[in-house]
């Protein structure tokens, strides 16, 4: 797992207008990663480097940050209906990188930035504070009116898109209707306001004659392929566990039927009851989805995080290390069994804890929640200095380099030099020092 390289960078080169957190999810994340991965192959684009991930926006937007990067509000998801529709602004997306749109892009964010802006700034994403709901939460800021002229396609290049984001569909035996169907709930805004608008209109100007377009090269390929039952699975759970999330939990539960007992609607169940609060009835839910699906680690992680958050913290480090033990390579897994182990805070379970964090950012450098419970860790055994580079990571991460710059010099005077945190504190310092410059 990364995050865009380009993220930060696009932070701070558009200021912060206004706050959107990035959601983490360690099941919505997989989800969108199955769904892209067959678009991604038929693009040519290697899926291992690529991250498809999630700003919690109730708008409809999606665009891409660099050639590694797709964001998507998640407005756009919970109004979608069906995979293929998702997968048609996904194929789209990355027509844009394969069309090569985002040379021009770059070059002038450079040029705006300068080449001290590289380095260690173009090696994180500009993470903020924790979504109580979501879990942890990336900010970006963006002004607007500079958002529009920096992910802003032209005509030509969204007709191109189109028809390669078709292609990449067809040849990869999803229907290439979701795409015209997306478009279609756009028709009509060219009418309105600009401020009334949905924002992909604003970067993805629409007409009459690419939707015609568009339509005729969805039916060059043939009608509507066959509904792909894994790729509708994994949307199912992407959209339901958004929408508990992010909604009132009343209407969650007024949505989901009383007598359906889907895997879908107990996971859904389970996080309105939980958010209500209600435990009892959230880990009720969990249980009766737990014995259906005893191996999925995603069903562990949750209840992991909803006993977590209840204040029952041995049995949520029990759940977190079975989540792990199923997928141990994931690290917002990682960082939630590190969690809950520090909430046990004992001797034993915080040297487990430090062992964990330090895997989950050896393969995920770009969690500040992670990196806050790294630097607890650290200190409750005694490394000091280590819980410094932490921390100046976490806080370099949040934008706030000045505040980063302080423990990284504290660092400075207790990791030996050239040891690698000694290295991670000094990069910080050069890069709050060219920020300064600038």
């Amino acid at each position: 797992m990364r995050l865009g390289l380009g993220a930060l960078l696009l932070a701070l080169a558009l200021g912060p207008a206004r706050s959107q957190s990035l959601i983490r999810d360690a099941e919505i994340e997989h989800a969108l990663r199955e769904l892209t991965r067959p678009i991604a192959n038929a693009a040519g684009i290697n899926t291992d480097t690529l991250d498809i991930l999630v700003i919690n926006d109730s708008s409809m937007n999606a665009f891409v940050v660099d050639a590694q990067t797709v964001m998507i509000h998640s407005g756009l998801i919970l109004r979608l209906d069906r995979a293929e529709e998702l997968q048609g602004v996904i194929a789209h997306e990355l027509a844009h990188i394969t069309g090569g749109h985002l040379t021009r892009r770059m070059a002038n964010l450079r040029g705006a930035r300068g080449a001290a802006a590289m380095g260690l700034l173009m090696s994180m994403a500009m993470v903020a504070g924790g979504n109580a709901e979501a879990g942890a939460g990336l900010a970006m800021g963006t002004a607007s009116s500079a958002q529009r002229v920096f992910f802003g396609h032209t005509r030509a290049e969204e007709s191109s898109a189109d028809q390669a984001g078709v292609r990449f569909m067809a040849h990869a035996d999803v229907d290439p209707q979701g795409m015209v169907d997306v478009l279609d709930r756009f028709r009509g805004q060219e009418a309105l306001n600009v401020a009334r608008q949905d924002p992909y209109l604003r970067t993805h100007p629409l007409s009459a004659e690419r939707m015609r377009a568009l339509k005729g090269y969805a039916a060059a390929y043939g009608g509507r392929a066959a509904q792909d039952p894994h790729a509708a699975e994994w949307f199912a759970r992407a959209k339901g566990k958004l929408g508990a999330f992010l909604q009132n939990p009343r209407h969650t539960l007024r949505q989901v039927d009383k007598g359906d007992g889907s895997d879908i609607a107990l996971m859904r169940r389970a996080v309105a009851y939980h958010r209500m609060p209600d435990t009892g009835r959230a880990l009720a839910e969990m249980n009766r989805l737990e014995t259906r699906r005893p191996n999925d680690p995603y069903v562990q992680e949750l209840k992991g995080q909803i006993l977590l958050e209840s204040r029952q913290f041995a049995p949520a480090a029990q759940a977190y290390g079975r989540a792990v033990g199923l997928a141990p390579k994931e690290p917002l897994i990682l960082a939630g069994q590190g969690r809950a182990l520090l909430a046990l805070d004992t001797p034993a379970a915080n040297r487990q804890a430090l062992d964990v964090l330090k895997r989950a950012r050896v393969r995920d450098p770009y969690d500040p929640r992670m990196l806050r419970d790294l630097a607890l860790a650290y200190a409750r055994a005694g490394d000091n200095g280590m819980a410094s580079v932490a921390t100046a990571e976490r806080y370099a991460l949040m934008g706030r380099l000045d505040t980063a710059s302080v423990h990284a010099n504290r660092a400075l005077g207790l990791v030996p030099r050239g040891a690698p945190g000694w290295l991670r504190a000094q990069d910080i310092l050069a890069a709050a020092e060219q920020a300064r410059k600038r």
